[in-house]
């Protein structure tokens, strides 16, 4: 159990009736008096993954919080938190231990706060400690026991009297918590079912008569929001964990506060088993740019939430200098913001490298943090793992990969208020960019393990179950390709993978590096906590990436992709003066400055045809074709385009049309059922039955097998020829990129 200094005494796990926010004892609080209109207004403020940001904004922040408040009224206002208030923090918060971020949400009279997965980013002990006694919160996490048990390792529930009516607060983390920290941090802990150990709490609150309304905040949310376009029909069709969430609490419970998944919206759900009658579901997205507001009307003589609305409320734009003179609590915030600010630039403001332009991560709707695809900055953090643990000293890394959730920043080459100048990127904008601490570690994976770690970009957690960020894009070292079908079976989208220009031979022993959080199966890539020979550089992960920026500066971004979707590849022959089309999508990067691909062109190898243009929309084309009259039999379609430099091939076999009035028969090879002549001759073709198909999981390209019969060789061959290979026309080395 969590128990530091409290300004309020609450009604937990412990059973002490708190006081109410307007700082009376419960003794001096007058029999309730019914209002004229017997409801009385509650007002809940929100916020989730703050992620300590301590910086130009958190005034306006405190300033949005306070202006909700004053609405409503100190004794009608209650401030929560869904967790994530620290860890993955902004340089001026992380380098002092995320002190002033909790000094921050002291001074704005946090209540409580659900427990986020990042508040275990130092392990458990921290948090029950050292966290535990800085802050003026519980944390509260209903669904997480110590090991073996279900004995509760932190409160599960506070109440509070807000405006005479008892509120409960029930908290509770995502279950994928154990995969996306350091296990080492978690070992005495297990994670059970959120809604379960919700409804749990739920029953006993009801059956003690303990509250009036009750909340649940819920560390767990939908995988899109209302910027994204998303809708709550949709979100729900999806049957995961946030369906769970709104289709399974209690219907006891008044209101659904969410996080996690840094989603922002504001949606009325059904309550279950109650026709008609719905409660708000909200999340706020991420880092204090909005504020969560519900408001529930309830009835002090019928004991009921009668009306409710659910809003989030966009960062304030007021000056800093008005939101102070008007709030007390603002002016303490910017006391606490000036001192952190000041602390962190003595090391934070020291220029460490530059950069042409901006380098960021992948973007969706014009906002930032898009996992589910690929970045130049992913990519290029991954080069710089190699670079850091190539020495066979450090581990011997060929390949890097990195996980998304693992970039919480971009290095933009605009000058910052700062004043360092443009292009120049400073220690603390570097720091941001990996701001976890993690360990720089190496493993040996096979070809094969390597291909399932690809295909584990499809998220299924240790259950089989799809969790809320259903793809996972990994940055890739500049040495590795592959092409996937997106429509593919699960653990059958990879279709074809280099390395080194090379097919990837799965039997192949492979060294790549990480962050000792990945390479220990984080973020449900548990094929990483099967490699071998797993080594610690020791080497931090901010450390060795801001030694690369130095090294290696000026450092220029490299907008070609490390994956490319191929699909509706043709199966069978395809006929001389017929046409077709191969499907590519998700063509371009959505970092910023990365450029768009308008037209690709497609043209048979070593033929005289001009190519086919096609136009690209929205990074997706199909790519037309016509198969000319000098097509080898055994042809390849390759699909270029010179805007990003993509070069994609396609094996294809190719056979003459059909001899117009011929009879087949079986005899000349002929197909019995379309009249079309297949070749039989050396080198002109493949037999009707030899489909030549994209390579799956168990036939990807392989090099470097023992010799095996005739018949086998030649299967592999073929299998070698059919592998789908992009290439980029220029491959230049790291040196030469970031010169």
């Amino acid at each position: 159990m969590i128990h530091g200094s409290k300004k309020r005494t609450q009604l937990g796990v412990a059973g002490l009736l708190g006081l109410a926010l307007t700082a009376a004892p419960i003794a001096a609080i007058p029999a309730l008096a019914a209002p004229v209109d017997d409801v009385v207004s509650l007002n809940l403020l929100n916020i989730n993954d703050f992620h300590g940001r301590i910086d130009a904004n958190t005034v306006k922040f405190a300033g949005t919080v306070e202006t909700l408040r004053a609405a409503y009224g100190d004794a009608n206002t209650l401030l929560l938190s869904d967790g994530d208030n620290i860890g993955a923090s902004v340089f001026a918060s992380s380098s002092q231990q995320d002190e002033p971020t909790i000094d921050v949400l002291n001074a704005l009279e946090l209540a409580s706060s659900a427990v986020g997965n990042h508040e275990f980013d130092q392990g458990y002990d921290d948090l029950t400690g050292r966290v535990a006694q800085s802050a003026d919160w519980n944390y509260l996490g209903a669904n997480v026991y110590l090991k073996g048990t279900t004995t509760p390792a932190l409160d599960e529930y506070d109440v509070f009297v807000v405006d005479g009516v008892r509120v409960a607060v029930i908290g509770a983390v995502t279950q994928e918590t154990p995969t996306l920290v350091s296990p080492g941090g978690i070992s005495g802990l297990d994670y059970g079912d959120p809604v379960d150990a919700v409804n749990r709490v739920v029953a006993e609150i009801t059956a003690a008569d303990e509250a009036d309304v009750i909340i649940a905040e819920y560390h767990e949310g939908a995988s899109a929001g209302t910027p994204d376009g998303a809708t709550l029909e949709q979100e729900l069709a999806l049957d995961n964990a946030f369906t769970d969430i709104v289709q399974n609490t209690s219907a006891e419970v008044d209101a659904i506060f969410t996080g996690h998944t840094h989603k922002a919206y504001a949606w009325q759900a059904p309550v279950p088993g109650e026709a008609g009658k719905t409660r708000p579901v909200l999340q706020t997205g991420n880092y204090g740019e909005n504020i969560g507001q519900v408001v529930l009307g309830f009835n002090v003589v019928s004991k009921d939430v009668v009306s409710s609305t659910a809003v989030n409320v966009a960062r304030t734009i007021d000056a800093d200098e008005d939101l102070v003179a008007a709030f007390p609590r603002v002016a303490e915030v910017k006391t606490i913001v000036d001192a952190a600010l000041a602390e962190a630039a003595v090391i934070g403001n020291q220029p460490i490298g530059n950069i042409t332009s901006d380098i960021t991560r992948a973007f969706a709707g014009g906002v930032t943090d898009d996992r589910a695809s690929e970045s130049a900055l992913g990519n290029l953090v991954a080069d710089s793992l190699v670079s850091a643990m190539a020495s066979p000293e450090l581990g011997g890394a060929e390949i890097g990969l990195v996980n998304p959730g693992g970039l919480r920043s971009d290095l933009l080459y605009a000058s910052s208020p700062v004043g360092e100048g443009d292009g120049v990127v400073t220690y603390a904008e570097a720091n941001l960019v990996l701001p976890f601490l993690n360990n720089l570690w190496t493993t040996t994976l096979t070809g094969a393990q390597f291909k399932t770690v690809l295909e584990q970009q499809w998220q299924l957690d240790a259950s089989g179950n799809v969790p809320s960020r259903p793809f996972l894009n990994l940055g890739l070292s500049q040495n590795v390709d592959y092409t996937y079908d997106p429509a593919a079976a699960q653990g059958s989208h990879v279709t074809s993978i280099t390395i080194n220009g090379e097919p990837i031979d799965l039997a192949r022993e492979y060294r790549v590096g990480s962050f000792s959080f990945l390479l220990q199966g984080g973020d449900n890539f548990r094929e990483f906590a099967n490699g071998t020979n797993t080594r610690d550089s020791g080497l931090v992960d901010s450390d060795a990436w801001i030694e690369y920026l130095s090294t290696n500066s000026p450092v220029t971004p490299s907008y070609d992709r490390r994956a490319i979707a191929v699909s509706d590849v043709p199966t069978a022959p395809v006929v001389i003066g017929t046409t077709g089309s191969v499907t590519l999508s998700k063509l371009d990067l959505t970092s910023l400055g990365a450029p768009t691909t308008t037209t690709v062109s497609a043209y048979f190898e070593g033929s005289a045809a001009a190519p086919t243009v096609s136009s690209v929309a929205e990074g997706t084309v199909a790519a037309a074709f016509t198969v000319p009259a000098d097509a080898a039999a055994n042809s390849t379609l390759v699909i270029e385009s010179p805007e990003t430099g993509l070069s994609v091939r396609v094996p294809l076999t190719v056979v003459a049309a059909p001899i117009v009035g011929e009879e087949p028969d079986d005899s000349d090879g002929s197909d019995p059922d379309t009249g079309v002549t297949v070749p039989t001759t050396p080198g002109t073709g493949t037999s009707p039955t030899e489909t030549v198909t994209l390579p799956t999981s168990t036939n990807l390209a392989t090099t470097g097998t023992d010799p095996a019969p005739t018949l086998l060789a030649g299967a592999l061959l073929l299998l070698l020829g059919a592998a789908l290979v992009v290439s980029r026309r220029v491959r230049r080395g790291v040196g030469e990129n970031q010169a």
